[in-house]
């Protein structure tokens, strides 16, 4: 098995009850210097895993709040290189949190899929979710992913089949990322009840963990989520809250006000959620 399927299976193990805080970010935002710190920040404020998108121009399971934050990262040039440069540097200094890339199939077949997954995986990438991406047309890629250990990471959402479940338990690895509601991210209105019989139903058929995100915006709900789940998701209410923080300081450096703000927000989340587990 490969380091970065290592990296995903250890951390789940390391873990054992203790719920996992996966948080989002799009690389190259607040600008593209920020994107390793904030990483490494993230870690330090109790990040478990990071998932980190793959800015595109047509995100189009993306809420306003992401959608914002992926534009003014392709506004500075950012790309699927640049990203896969920044897990390299990530890596110069932390050689144990996963990194999941998110994003869409597009920038993949750009770059072609078996240079992707060789690049991705001497970079440090562990895992990959493509959002456009159903496990059917996984096929061909899936063999350069499992030659350099990298974990597709898939899908589900409330409006998923049965049978649809049990394809995608064929295929992942990792976890699995549960949708907890219809829509883009950083919906709101979360049904707890819901989401608690629709995990319950997803770990019939798969032994890998199952992580919870989309409408987690606070502590509250992310601590009713991890009754359910072995991880909590959250990206959008992250995002939003790095971009208002840089909208109040606007002379301040736009990196370091990032870092202090996520850091603040995140930890307040882990704490949350540990206590909970107690």
């Amino acid at each position: 098995m490969a380091m970065s399927q290592q990296r995903i299976n250890k951390t789940f193990a390391r873990l054992g009850r203790r719920t996992a805080l996966i948080p989002y970010i799009a690389a190259g935002d607040p600008e593209p210097a920020a994107t390793v710190p904030l990483m490494h920040a993230l870690v330090r404020a109790g990040a478990d895993i990071i998932e980190l998108g793959v800015p595109f121009s047509d995100p189009m399971a993306d809420g306003p709040v992401i959608q914002q934050a992926t534009a003014r990262a392709i506004a500075k040039g950012v790309g699927l290189a640049d990203v896969l440069g920044m897990v390299a540097t990530f890596r110069k200094m932390d050689q144990s949190t996963p990194v999941v890339l998110m994003g869409y199939a597009n920038s993949i077949e750009a770059m072609g899929q078996h240079a992707f997954a060789s690049e991705a995986s001497k970079s440090g990438v562990d895992g990959i979710l493509i959002v456009d991406c159903p496990p059917e047309e996984y096929d061909d890629l899936s063999d350069d992913l499992r030659t350099y250990g990298i974990s597709p990471i898939f899908l589900l959402s409330p409006t998923s089949t049965e049978a649809r479940i049990q394809a995608v338990a064929k295929r992942a690895e990792g976890y699995l990322y549960y949708v907890s509601l219809k829509g883009t991210t950083g919906s709101s209105a979360i049904d707890l009840n819901d989401v608690r019989e629709r995990v319950a139903r997803i770990k019939k058929y798969v032994s890998i963990p199952v992580g919870v995100g989309f409408g987690i915006r606070d502590a509250a709900s992310a601590v009713q989520v991890a009754d359910a789940a072995d991880a909590v998701v959250i990206g959008s209410r992250l995002i939003e809250t790095i971009a208002q923080a840089i909208s109040l300081q606007p002379s301040a450096n736009p990196s370091e006000v990032a870092v202090t703000a996520a850091s603040d927000w995140l930890r307040q989340i882990r704490q949350a959620l540990d206590q909970n587990r107690k």
